[in-house]
């Protein structure tokens, strides 16, 4: 048996566009970024994933204003 069949290689098959499309979340009032990583996640200790891709216009994860447009990238 010189030749063995060979498997295809799906080692870097990524999962479908919905986990690797970021986008972009206006904040409402009364929203907190726990709020918004449980609506986008189904997980509000997310709220990490969000501030650190929005470190550009937020200083502080507990300070967020109304009319504000974050990015929420893929968890």
């Amino acid at each position: 048996m010189a030749e063995q069949e060979k498997m295809p290689d799906f080692s870097d098959v990524q999962s479908g566009a919905e986990s690797t499309a970021t986008r972009i979340y206006e904040v409402k009032p009364g929203d907190t970024l726990s709020k918004i990583a449980k609506q986008e996640y189904g997980d509000a200790n997310a709220y990490m994933i969000i501030f650190e891709a929005n470190k550009d216009i937020l200083k502080n994860p507990n300070l967020i204003h109304p009319g504000q447009k974050l990015k929420i990238p893929p968890k």
